[in-house]
């Protein structure tokens, strides 16, 4: 794994503003960076980041009947009592999944580590399926990259396949997110792009112009029964919302569906971690109100975590991260080193949430940037990777979009 300094294309922004890409710049900063790009081996691709989110994957799904079997774990993950049974039976139906992203530490040696799971509404799609493979294109066309150079992505061409596998043709699906927000839309509109190409019908409708009629089905902003809803809108909020209550008796089929409410919650970490203790891709991971008088040395671990404690007990104590089980781009997170924050993001949302531990996991520098893989899960297997680093060793909604290759 290598960062390469390349040339930009000399037109690329005005091939990002007529396909939409509005957000290539945001705040005065470049988003899409293709001044440089990372590069990989085929074996870096295929056994370090491939092979392991696919069976992470697969280790995840066990996690949600792991979770579902017990109301301990449904209360650590802060799922609502009211709700619990729509998630319940949405597991029990197998409602299908599309998409998800796994973040991971990762220098090109040895493992890479799981950061997170982006199981529910990940967005930096549209980039990573579309325009940095237009970017490998054109670049191996100008002579900067060498003829044979290619990508790990098969992100487009995986969702228009699941999109086929789990609808029968024609389905209509409706797509929507909240109105005004670019980025979230072209992670929508890519989804609804390889719906259309799988032989779906795909229509938009902001998320705030949703109704309910009086047989409590959901509406679109023409009066339109939503048979199935892919929604760019995080389970945790829909399920505190009022809309919550007309799920159940909706007859609408949600994209994510309900259970995956387990999955994007960083609750999942010490799970898997108890699950799976000493996988090479999981950090080791605890509810922090189990472990948090054994870190800082004034008490005991809960009795349960007590051994599985002790066993990564100088790992945690020389570096870890504090996370809410609920938040995004970094919010709220902190980085302890020796029992000192070293870095802490200025967004403090999500703080009022419960919290987990997890082993830190350095980030790999170059130039000053420190790169997270996204690994882009579309049913049960792993076909893409999007990168962002950040100056920062928290990647936040700052960070910038690097595009990458496979060396010949």
């Amino acid at each position: 794994m290598q960062k390469m300094t390349l040339p930009e294309r000399p037109q690329w922004r005005d091939h990002a503003r007529d396909v939409g890409f509005t957000f290539a710049d945001m705040h005065g900063e470049p988003y899409w960076d293709e001044t440089s790009a990372y590069a990989f081996s085929l074996a870096q691709i295929e056994s370090d980041i491939e092979d392991p989110a696919t069976e992470l994957h697969a280790m995840c799904r066990e996690a949600v009947g792991h979770v579902l079997a017990s109301n301990t774990l449904m209360d650590r993950l802060a799922i609502p009592v009211a709700h619990r049974d729509l998630i319940i039976d949405s597991w029990q139906r197998d409602d299908p999944e599309i998409y998800g992203r796994f973040d991971f530490a990762y220098d090109g040696n040895g493992p890479a580590k799981l950061l997170e799971y982006n199981a529910d509404t990940p967005t930096s799609l549209y980039e990573s399926a579309a325009f940095q493979w237009q970017w490998l294109e054109d670049q191996i066309a100008a002579g900067v990259l060498p003829e044979g150079s290619d990508q790990f992505n098969g992100i487009h061409e995986a969702l228009v396949a699941r999109f086929g596998e789990v609808f029968a043709p024609d389905t209509q699906l409706h797509f929507t997110a909240a109105q005004g927000n670019p980025e979230d839309y072209a992670t929508v509109e890519a989804m609804g792009w390889a719906a259309r190409e799988a032989g779906l019908g795909a229509h938009y409708c902001d998320l705030e112009k949703i109704a309910v009629s009086d047989e409590g089905q959901f509406l679109d902003d023409e009066d339109r029964v939503i048979g199935t809803l892919f929604k760019l809108y995080p389970w945790e909020d829909l399920l505190r919302d009022d809309y919550a209550n007309h799920i159940a008796g909706s007859q609408c089929q949600f994209v994510e569906p309900a259970w995956k409410a387990l999955l994007s919650n960083k609750g999942l970490l010490p799970v898997l971690w108890h699950m799976f203790e000493g996988h090479p891709n999981l950090l080791p991971a605890f509810f922090e109100e189990d472990i948090a008088d054994a870190l800082a040395g004034t008490g005991a671990p809960a009795s349960d975590v007590a051994a599985a404690f002790e066993r990564v007990a100088a790992q945690l104590r020389a570096g870890h991260v504090t996370k809410p089980i609920l938040s995004r781009e970094g919010a709220s997170v902190s980085i302890l080193k020796a029992g000192e924050i070293v870095e802490q993001a200025q967004n403090t949302d999500y703080r009022e949430h419960p919290r987990i531990v997890q082993a830190y996991a350095s980030l790999p520098q170059f130039d000053g940037f420190r790169p997270v893989i996204g690994a882009w899960i579309i049913g049960p297997q792993c076909v893409g990777i999007g990168i962002r680093e950040d100056r920062s060793r928290i990647t936040q909604d700052l960070s910038r979009f690097k595009p990458h290759y496979i060396t010949p």
